[in-house]
């Protein structure tokens, strides 16, 4: 009854502010009101489409989800599971009548669930201490195959005595020795490893197919159902090697492996094509870059005649899925911030089929979106723009329609702000560079703004043309926000990607200022009302700038790197961020680490700072907001610190985290807005 009785809660809602009054602009309360569309699978015969419809709770905090239906024309929508619990991940059948998909309906543990469309009958297919990972029908829909982990005891050189009998002792030690031992949003790591599982779905208990000491990914299966074909990185160094994964194949009944590439780099997403002759794969030969593009290869199910489909495409290349005909693939890429659905043939011609896609990232505008294609070549995919999270779209390749608008019962009596593409060229080399300015409520370009300049993390990656609840905030808040792609940010080729290779943060401030400059131009800026604010690699570089310049009012950092040396100590993927944005070890030339340390500069810092950080992030540790917290109180710089409890490097794993963190910055900026 929830959503139904929602349905009719919001309708009044709805009428009493449409026809009692004037809009309003947001308030961070409507974050909880906010839905989204992900995971848009459209059937086999392009006739119908399931999505999960995700909403938030606010009375437990919590982000749900529940899964739709809808006709290909958008006709006969309705949900074909209900509760506020979380329904994700559907995957159709080849013949187009049943799904499968993972809910925590029952007793709150994940379970892998199939139904039957006609009926909506619903039946439980695991029920398992683990949550199956990724999943795959076989081609004649008797078998499904998953990655599962699989934890294992991990043997202590620590013995402790045995306790009296009643004694009450702390917890035993935990002995680690790996050199990846905790990851962002997970914690501390359990022993153990993924492996690969058949389940017959006539019943039965899942059949363990792996038995080693590395990872496995998701697999998929051959024309004849005999093998799986999935990546791994078999390595005895894969700890040392993160980015040398390699596409195998396992035969079903007899457990024998055979590898299918051989070359120094990631070969990962392997899918089949419909005559079941070929294998396309995404990767890149590895030469220890920042950021290097992925590319398409498509080779034979045997490994031989490997070949790169998109070597003269200059964009990273996505969730890859084959046209009918097997002589070509559709993939997803980002053009400029915006997402599009691109279709390369393995004559190596490329053409785009559509854009707008996007809307996934609710908090800040990263460009975040999928899609899925059908036998006869029709798209389902998430739909972005500026004025909405993602909702559901449709394309045929000729024309497309927008399925729905989950949150036109919020718009309708709240204003939004309007968000405009500008470019300016880079005061340090003439580089081009991208930005959104994006405008108050009912701006009036005779009057001046404060102004707030809002910078993406990654460092290699990109914002967009899509929705942002954070920047809606801040311009509701009566502030212009300038978000830009400086140098560095992908959707810009590999050499724009690469300008901060070894030299991040540098002149990516150079193209930032520049943007700032050219909105005051526009003439209704309050330039003694400028702030800067930035997460992750924005943090960075938010950092970096107040020991540049003393332009900003106030500042915020949020969780930021400030000593590259014991980040890349501390952080959760070592082995990685030393060896790709670093020539050496920290101890072999700490001369580089220092240079591009924000903590290097904290003498120079006269700007009024914030530091926030999530308490359980691993990505960039909270000890790192704590060192230029204590730094600038040491330099008697006005400063205060933000701890999210609970809250990892996304920080927004409850919704009221996404609003603490908008909460914290704009109290910190009207501290000291004029």
């Amino acid at each position: 009854m929830r959503i139904y009785l929602n349905i009719f809660i919001t309708s009044l809602v709805v009428f009493s502010h449409s026809f009692g009054q004037n809009k309003s602009n947001l308030e961070l309360i409507d974050i909880f009101k906010m839905e989204h569309i992900s995971e848009p699978k459209i059937s086999p015969d392009g006739s119908k489409i399931v999505f999960v419809r995700n909403f938030k709770d606010v009375m437990t905090d919590k982000n749900l989800s529940n899964i739709w239906i809808s006709n290909y024309d958008g006709s006969d929508m309705r949900p074909l599971t209900l509760g506020n619990h979380n329904d994700f991940g559907p995957i159709w059948s080849h013949d187009g009548q049943k799904i499968i998909f993972k809910s925590n309906r029952s007793d709150q543990k994940m379970k892998l669930y199939m139904m039957w469309i006609d009926t909506k009958d619903i039946m439980s297919l695991t029920n398992l201490p683990q949550t199956p990972k990724n999943v795959s029908w076989s081609h004649d829909d008797s078998y499904i195959a998953f990655n599962m982990f699989v934890p294992k005891t991990k043997p202590s050189i620590i013995n402790m005595p045995p306790k009296p009998l009643g004694a009450v002792w702390n917890s035993p030690p935990v002995y680690i020795d790996d050199l990846v031992y905790r990851a962002d949003g997970q914690g501390y790591l359990k022993a153990g490893n993924t492996q690969l599982f058949t389940l017959s779905l006539d019943g039965g208990s899942p059949k363990q197919l792996t038995f080693t000491e590395f990872d496995h990914g998701t697999p998929i299966w051959s024309k004849d159902d005999k093998s799986l074909f999935f990546s791994a990185n078999f390595h005895k160094k894969e700890e040392l090697e993160p980015n040398d994964s390699d596409i195998y194949q396992l035969s079903v009944s007899s457990g024998q492996l055979k590898k299918l590439t051989n070359r120094y780099g990631p070969d990962n997403n392997p899918v089949l094509s419909p005559d079941g002759s070929k294998i396309a794969y995404t990767g890149y030969e590895d030469t220890f870059q920042g950021y290097q593009q992925t590319e398409l290869y498509v080779m034979n199910t045997d490994g031989s005649n490997s070949k790169c489909l998109s070597k003269n495409f200059d964009r990273d290349v996505a969730n890859i899925q084959w046209h009918s005909d097997s002589e070509g693939l559709y993939f997803q890429y980002d053009e400029e911030g915006d997402t599009k659905i691109g279709h390369l043939s393995l004559k190596n011609k490329v053409h785009t089929i559509t854009n707008n896609l996007g809307g996934l990232s609710l908090g800040r505008p990263y460009n975040s979106a999928d899609f899925s294609v059908s036998l006869n070549e029709k798209f389902a995919y998430t739909l972005g723009g500026t004025e909405h999270p993602s909702d559901l779209g449709v394309t045929d390749g000729q024309t497309t329609k927008r399925l729905t608008a989950v949150n036109d019962d919020v718009f309708s009596y709240r204003n939004l702000s309007k968000v405009k593409e500008i470019w300016w060229k880079s005061s340090y080399d003439q580089q081009e560079i991208q930005g959104w300015l994006v405008t108050p409520p009912n701006f009036d370009p005779q009057k001046q703004y404060p102004f707030i300049l809002e910078i993406h993390g990654g460092p290699f990656s990109s914002y967009g043309s899509v929705y942002s609840a954070e920047i809606q905030a801040f311009a509701a808040a009566g502030y212009v926000v300038l978000y830009a792609n400086p140098r560095g940010s992908t959707s810009y080729g590999q050499k724009f990607g690469n300008l901060i290779h070894h030299d991040y943060p540098n002149h990516d401030y150079d193209d930032l200022m520049s943007g700032v400059d050219a909105v005051i131009k526009k003439g209704f800026i309050d330039e003694k009302n400028l702030f800067v604010t930035g997460g992750s690699g924005g943090g960075v570089l938010t950092a970096w700038i107040v020991g540049k310049t003393d332009r900003f009012k106030a500042a915020v950092v949020a969780k930021p790197v400030i000593n590259w040396y014991s980040f890349v100590l501390y952080a959760d993927n070592a082995p990685f961020f030393y060896k790709y944005w670093f020539p050496n070890k920290p101890w072999e030339d700490p001369s580089s680490y220092l240079k591009r340390s924000p903590l290097s500069y904290v003498s120079q810092v006269n700007t009024p700072t914030m530091l926030l950080t999530g308490e359980e992030d691993y990505r960039t540790p909270i000890a790192e907001s704590e060192q230029f917290y204590a730094a600038l109180k040491l330099e008697n710089v006005e400063t205060a610190l933000v701890r999210i409890p609970g809250a990892s490097h996304g920080i927004a794993n409850k919704p009221s985290n996404l609003i603490a963190k908008i909460a914290s910055i704009l109290a910190w900026f009207e501290k000291y807005r004029d």
